[in-house]
């Protein structure tokens, strides 16, 4: 047992998130320090870590040059408001971020999490409208199978049914185009599968329907916690250019594909297509401190405030919006991010990364792969009146046998750290395929 962090011996109070509780309490797996490329248990256990932690730890565990920054500024101020009020971390945070965005969106408003920083570019994209003098843009559009977090307005424009059954109707006006998964057409696609573009033409059937009271459009560039989908070929490109023919905002959620997992800093700039807004979160402080963001195009930000009388523009904020600590560790990283140029890492291994997930196919029950920079869907053939079994199953022996991956349903995600080595992956990949016969037999 590690004495830093034992085994607690009551377990029962803490009500976790997204688990099945019962299950998880009877036989619990518990992670009690990480360092670099590894988690290590309570009884001091290696295992590897191919999640980067929950899609957030891109530079690996435990950097010192976040640590020390996070120290710094604890022992110098714990908390400021922002409130019509200001530290400077928080304004040098933002200055640092809008440098890496994509051009003209850098205008940074801070949150907590990737799920405040959906709600926050919808409740923006109908202020923006407004402020326009277009009240009537009030309805929201997003994705089959997208996720936005848990906040209502991210829960109502996502399209996964398990988030939002047990919920009732959450918000009004909101209405989804289709995913862009396709097993026939595009299985076992390397980068980005060559059907489906003419899925964003959806968008227009949907202008037909409502006509002009659709202020914004919120989708993934590459949909993650759903299972890993990958956009078609020129897909994002059209989905673009209907939001321009008919006045509505184009967000993209960047929660997980912000910070260097496609090869570039945002998805957006890997494949070639810039939103009016994106949001982030996770990786921005290598989820050492809570944080999330979203950087606005600067004609959205006037339109909102320099367009508006005197005194608070936009009603909305939270309580640790910039907070001290947090715009600390988001400066660390993204000094961090440029010195070890983490987008090019990824791009330089990404060939090598889908060679080896794309050698998972013909194992028993793999139906698909399906890989882009450096994260990867392997999908599995659920069984019969067991849906999700299958995969939980392959997960449990992954880490027992030292090795982390992430599941959703019978998908197997993976989404290493950028600063992964060769012999990483290969343990990683070597572990699942061992895991995936194993389960078969």
């Amino acid at each position: 047992m590690n004495e830093m962090n034992p085994r607690p011996n009551n377990i029962d109070a803490f009500w976790m998130p997204y688990s099945a509780n019962r299950a998880y309490k009877s036989a619990p797996r518990m992670l009690a320090r990480a360092e670099g490329m590894y988690y290590y248990t309570n009884d001091n256990r290696e295992v590897l870590d191919g999640t980067a932690g929950l899609w957030c730890c891109n530079a690996g565990h435990g950097r010192r040059e976040i640590t020390e920054a996070i120290q710094r500024q604890a022992a110098t101020m714990d908390f400021a408001p922002t409130f019509n009020m200001g530290h400077p971390l928080a304004f040098q945070a933002a200055a640092k971020l809008a440098e890496i965005t994509p051009e003209g969106l850098d205008r940074i408003f801070f949150t907590n999490s990737g799920s405040e920083a959906a709600d926050t570019a919808l409740k923006i994209a109908l202020a923006y409208h407004r402020a326009r003098g277009q009240a009537q843009r009030v309805r929201l559009i997003g994705r089959e199978r997208g996720y936005h977090g848990v906040g209502f307005g991210g829960m109502s424009v996502g399209g996964i049914g398990a988030n939002r059954k047990q919920f009732g109707a959450l918000l009004p006006y909101v209405d989804h185009l289709p995913h862009t998964h396709n097993l026939v057409a595009n299985a076992f696609s390397r980068g980005q599968p060559a059907h489906g573009a003419e899925l964003a033409d959806a968008l227009e059937g949907l202008v037909a329907l409502h006509g002009d009271t659709i202020a914004a459009v919120m989708v993934e560039p590459l949909a993650g916690s759903t299972g890993v989908l990958i956009p078609p070929v020129d897909y994002l490109r059209r989905l673009r250019a209907i939001c321009d023919q008919h006045g509505i905002l184009l967000i993209f959620d960047e929660v997980i594909t912000g910070f260097g997992r496609l090869g570039a800093n945002f998805g957006a700039e890997a494949l070639g297509v810039t939103p009016d807004m994106l949001t982030m979160a996770k990786g921005l402080t290598n989820a050492a401190v809570p944080m999330g963001a979203v950087a606005v195009h600067e004609r959205i930000y006037e339109a909102i405030v320099e367009g508006a009388p005197a005194g608070i523009e936009l009603f909305h904020g939270y309580t640790y919006s910039g907070h001290p600590l947090a715009s600390a560790a988001a400066i660390a990283v993204i000094d961090l991010h440029r010195a070890e140029d983490l987008p090019g890492r990824a791009r330089d291994m990404a060939p090598y990364f889908e060679a080896a997930v794309h050698g998972l196919r013909g194992l028993p029950n793999v139906i698909d792969v399906r890989n882009l920079g450096l994260v990867a869907g392997i999908e599995l053939q659920p069984r019969a009146g067991k849906p999700s079994d299958r995969a939980m199953r392959i997960f449990h022996r992954c880490f027992d046998a030292g090795v982390l991956i992430r599941t959703t349903g019978d998908i197997v995600a993976l989404s290493p750290p950028l600063v992964m080595e060769r012999p990483h992956l290969d343990r990683i990949v070597e572990t699942l395929a061992e895991a995936v016969r194993a389960e078969a037999a």
